[in-house]
């Protein structure tokens, strides 16, 4: 259950932010009136700022299910460090690849979709990490931290920008993956967002 709360919030916030974001970064609003009376941007900014903390919410909760959920959730289930799972990563290579009739059966992530997985939540860290310090220039301790990893202001708006290409591309394979994986394997990948129910082959 917290596994998908997360996943839904995650999906939501990205959304939002993904809109507002585009609208920050270049505003499309049409209007006769003139804009401080409708204070469009404030809105837009707002609305940001607030999937912004949702998002890292669902990153923080992500983190703990790595290192504290159950063992579908954790780490060490689908990060390909172990030679089961270095094992499932060629295995999924060549089902993707259509060299291999059926995938291998798994409850968890298969080990391609943790390292997917695993590097986007390397990124969303830099994406959190970035939002941050843009909201808050004020602050000398975000301020001190963006400069020495990010650079100046600039490079670390640059950088926030090009993370966010990453999750809407990263959004679109991932929904792709997910609809043809439930037709190739009837898994029931796509209900189980839903209802938490996966499905295996007889005696897997």
């Amino acid at each position: 259950m917290l596994l998908r709360l997360y996943h839904w919030s995650l999906a939501l916030s990205i959304i939002t932010l993904t809109v507002t974001g585009f609208y920050i970064h270049e505003p499309w609003a049409n209007s006769l009136v003139e804009g401080s009376g409708t204070w469009s941007m404030a809105t837009f900014r707002l609305v940001h700022f607030i999937a912004g903390f949702v998002f890292t919410a669902a990153v923080l909760v992500r983190f703990y299910l790595l290192l504290f959920g159950n063992r579908h959730e954790r780490i060490l289930a689908f990060a390909p460090v172990t030679p089961s799972n270095i094992g499932n990563l060629l295995q999924t290579l060549l089902f993707y690849g259509y060299l291999k009739k059926h995938p291998q059966p798994r409850l968890t992530h298969n080990a391609l979709a943790g390292l997917f997985y695993l590097l986007t939540f390397f990124f969303a860290l830099g994406q959190l990490l970035t939002g941050f310090a843009l909201l808050y220039p004020e602050s000398l301790a975000w301020q001190g931290m963006a400069l020495k990893f990010f650079g100046t202001q600039q490079q670390l708006r640059f950088i926030h920008y090009l993370l966010m290409w990453y999750f809407m591309f990263f959004a679109m394979m991932h929904v792709y993956i997910v609809i043809w994986n439930d037709i190739q394997t009837k898994e029931g990948l796509v209900s189980s967002i839903f209802n938490g129910t996966k499905f295996l082959p007889l005696g897997s």
